[in-house]
């Protein structure tokens, strides 16, 4: 498998959270890869965060926790999760 860089990466899960939760009014580059996806940023709910954790669990093959600190901070913005998807995802 070719590497990817960092910003395809990034960029790839902007469009992921696009696509898996039906944003249709938002464009790729209207995410800030800094920006917390919860709350503030693009106010995503839990329900949200377990439809987009199936997605990357298809999509790379990542496996998270439903529940944990560590997941939170993982789910904090596109830039936490393209870094979680880099280290774990199946080679």
């Amino acid at each position: 498998m070719q590497a990817i860089t960092t910003e395809a990466l990034e960029q790839d899960i902007k469009e992921l959270v696009i696509s898996s939760l039906a944003l249709e009014d938002i464009q790729p580059d209207d995410i800030d890869p800094a920006a917390p996806l919860f709350v503030e940023g693009l106010g995503l709910d839990s329900i949200d965060a377990l439809e987009l954790g199936l997605a990357l669990q298809k999509r790379y093959g990542v496996h998270m926790s439903a529940d944990g600190e560590e997941t939170r901070r993982h789910f904090a913005s596109v830039r936490a999760l393209s870094a979680f998807v880099a280290a774990h995802r199946n080679r």
